[in-house]
Formats: structure tokens, C-alpha cells, sequence
């Protein structure tokens, strides 16, 4: 396998596919963990670290999957293990996501030891019914053991991933749940509304006619989310992403936002790592396959495991990079996206600027388009207008 040179500021994402059972919701690549398939995995994984090794140190790493955390602790030890000799400790922010069930102080306080120092927590909701809905595996009382476990192992920046407009959720439920959550003093909290894709049991359930969906609802749980965090004391700076701030933050993106989606939704660089990963470097955009078996074969014989290599023309990648970044509550500012892509947004994307503006979802301002508080509940409708074939 060729070695790239690493570029300054790079982030690494690792995909483990692994969970206990599949959520109702769920359309990301995972399967349920089998012992010797996962330890395949792993060596596997560590191949393709050696792939992505060098310097500088990655700024962000971000495990996340499938539930990482599943993995036992000899696993990550050998994973942690290959990462100190490779040199890719050490990173400014490194979030490991993990599942309520499969928390343990031993495994986080390892994880915490050998430099992790973010965990993103998948609570998706605190009513009983609703996760079993959902076909979580874990219970409320364990999203509580499993955060002081956290706390207790040394973690001081946990995010809480929480899901509404699920079916059968009330605007009485999912109060309670913002304010359960809220209570626990986490340091992020990303709230998600549920979205029916294709191949996924709640889709076919929607089809089926089981249950409706309520938009006014919907809408009405975002505003109440968006007014209940803030006033707990959380500024909102993406779409579903909240971070506690300080009474003295001045900068327009707050401290304990997550750095590694920054990087994404400001068109960075990233390495991805694992089966079915994609990631981005000097302008080509990869994807590995989403195969866990036939992923381990490809290293296993010194092969990278990508399944297709794609290079956008520059044109459509800035468009890419304006729809992602118009997510954050910031927007774009015209010099830094000008920076970031050789394009300005007041030349190629003007019309598209005046219309979101004329319709309310956007904003123009002197140095940065943004989009409104209800451009924002709309952002993927509004920042469809600026991708480019």
C-alpha cells in the first residue's frame, strides 16, 4: 500500500461496525458482533493505521459506528497499544462513542488514560417504551449509571445524543427527557429528529401505515428543544448540536463544540478508517467497502479497502463545502469560505443567496450568508440550492 503524506490539520474517523442489535432507525453500515470476525476487525483496522500513519499528529479522531465501545478490553488495548507505536496519540480532541450497556469503568478509564478525553453518549431517549421502540439495547437507569460512570473515570466533555419525533413520543415525553438529560450536566447534547430511510424497519413500519407522521409536531419539539437548552445555558451552533458555554466566550463557534464535525462542515480533510468509512484528502473523496469480511481481506493481503475513489470537479466540491457549512448557526463567511474553496459565495451563489433571503431562510449580512432560525429547521431543503453538478 502507497503511504500518503499526512496534511496539517487532518482528522481521523474510524468506523467500528459492530452493535449488539440493530436499532429500528438505523441505515449506517453495522452488524452484530461475532468474537473472532471483531478480532479480525481489529488487526485489520491496525493495517490500515499503518496506511494512514505519520506526521503531524492528527488534530481530531473520532470513533464512531456501530458502538466502539462494545469492543473488550483487550481490543482496545491492542488498538490503543498499535496507535502509541504509530505516533497517532495525543490529539486535541478524541471522541469515542459508546452505548449506555456496554460502559464499564475499567474500559473507559483506559480509554481516558491513553488520551481520549470526549465520549458521545447514545441516550436517544429516557422513556422505556420509546426505547424499546427504537430497539435500543440499554435501559434509562443505565444512561444514568453509565454517565456517572464516565464522571468517575475522569471524563469532563460528554455529549448526549438524544432523538424526537419518534413514533408514539409525546410533547410531554419529550420535555421530560430534555429535562431529565439536562440535569445530568453534560457538556454537548445533539438532538436528532428521527428520519425514516430506506432498508430500515421503522421506514417499512411507516409504509405499512403503522403510525403517522406528525410534522407540526415535529416542528414544535425543535422549537421546544431550542428554547429549553438555551435556557440551561447551551448556545446552539449546527442544526441538532449544542454546547454548554462560558459567560465570557466571545468566538462564534463555542469551546466545547465538537472540533471533528467543525472540520467537516468547514470542508476539512480526514482520513476514514474501517469498513464503510469515507474520507477526504487532496480533493478526492474515498469510500472503503461495506463489508466487514471482505474490508479485513483487502488488508489482510496488503491491499487498500476502498471500493471507489471519486475527485469532484471544483465547482461541485465548493458547493458541497457551502451546503455542509450553512448548517452551522455562523454560516459562511465570504473571506474564510473563499479561503477554504477559491470560490465567492457573492459571485457563484448570489441568486441562490437573494431567494433564501426573499423567502426568510437566509440571511445576508456584510461579511457572511447565514440561514435564519428557520432557514436552520429547513437546512438540508435550503442548502440543496447550493450544490452543483
Amino acid at each position: 500500500m502507497t503511504v500518503p503524506s499526512r496534511q496539517p490539520g487532518t482528522s481521523l474517523y474510524v468506523h467500528v461496525p459492530f452493535c449488539a442489535r440493530k436499532c429500528e432507525y438505523c441505515a449506517f453500515y453495522s452488524e452484530a458482533a461475532a468474537g473472532e470476525t471483531v478480532n479480525r476487525y481489529v488487526d485489520s483496522l491496525i493495517r490500515e493505521l499503518e496506511w494512514a500513519a505519520g506526521n503531524p499528529t492528527p488534530r481530531t479522531i473520532f470513533f464512531g459506528g456501530g458502538t466502539p465501545s462494545l469492543l473488550n478490553l483487550r481490543q482496545w488495548e491492542k488498538i490503543l497499544g498499535a496507535m502509541e507505536r504509530l505516533d497517532l496519540l495525543g490529539a486535541e480532541e478524541w471522541t469515542v462513542e459508546c452505548n449506555p450497556s456496554t460502559v464499564s469503568f475499567e474500559k473507559a478509564a483506559l480509554l481516558r488514560a491513553s488520551g481520549v478525553n470526549r465520549i458521545s453518549m447514545g441516550v436517544q431517549s429516557l422513556d422505556e417504551r420509546l426505547l424499546d421502540r427504537l430497539g435500543r439495547v440499554h435501559s434509562r437507569e443505565g444512561v444514568f449509571k453509565s454517565f456517572d460512570t464516565l464522571r468517575r473515570a475522569g471524563f469532563e466533555n460528554i455529549n448526549l445524543d438524544l432523538m424526537f419525533a419518534i413514533p408514539g413520543q409525546t410533547m410531554e415525553i419529550w420535555r421530560d427527557t430534555l429535562a431529565e438529560t439536562l440535569e445530568l450536566g453534560s457538556e454537548h447534547v445533539s438532538c436528532y429528529e428521527v428520519i425514516y430511510e430506506e432498508d430500515t424497519p421503522l421506514f417499512h413500519q411507516l409504509n405499512a401505515g403503522e403510525f403517522d407522521v406528525d410534522e407540526e409536531l415535529a416542528c414544535a419539539m425543535y422549537d421546544q428543544l431550542i428554547e429549553t437548552v438555551a435556557r440551561a445555558g447551551f448556545r446552539q451552533y449546527e442544526v441538532a448540536n449544542f454546547a454548554r458555554s462560558c459567560p465570557d466566550e466571545q468566538d462564534e463557534i463555542p469551546v466545547r463544540a465538537c472540533r471533528h464535525n467543525v472540520n467537516y462542515w468547514r470542508g476539512g480533510s480526514f482520513y476514514g478508517l474501517g469498513p464503510s468509512a469515507t474520507g477526504y484528502l487532496a480533493g478526492q473523496r474515498t469510500k472503503n467497502w461495506s463489508n466487514t469480511i471482505l474490508y479485513c481481506e483487502q488488508l489482510e493481503k496488503g491491499r487498500r479497502a476502498v471500493e471507489w475513489t471519486e475527485q469532484l470537479p471544483p465547482l461541485a466540491r465548493a458547493g458541497e463545502t457551502a451546503a455542509f457549512g450553512l448548517r452551522m448557526n455562523a454560516g459562511w463567511p465570504f473571506a474564510q469560505f473563499q479561503q477554504a474553496t477559491g470560490f465567492d459565495l457573492r459571485r457563484e451563489w448570489s441568486t441562490d443567496m437573494d431567494r433564501l433571503a426573499e423567502e426568510g431562510w437566509g440571511c445576508i449580512e456584510t461579511d457572511r450568508f447565514r440561514l435564519t432560525e428557520r432557514g436552520l429547521r429547513f437546512a438540508d431543503a435550503a442548502a440543496e440550492r447550493f450544490l452543483r453538478s
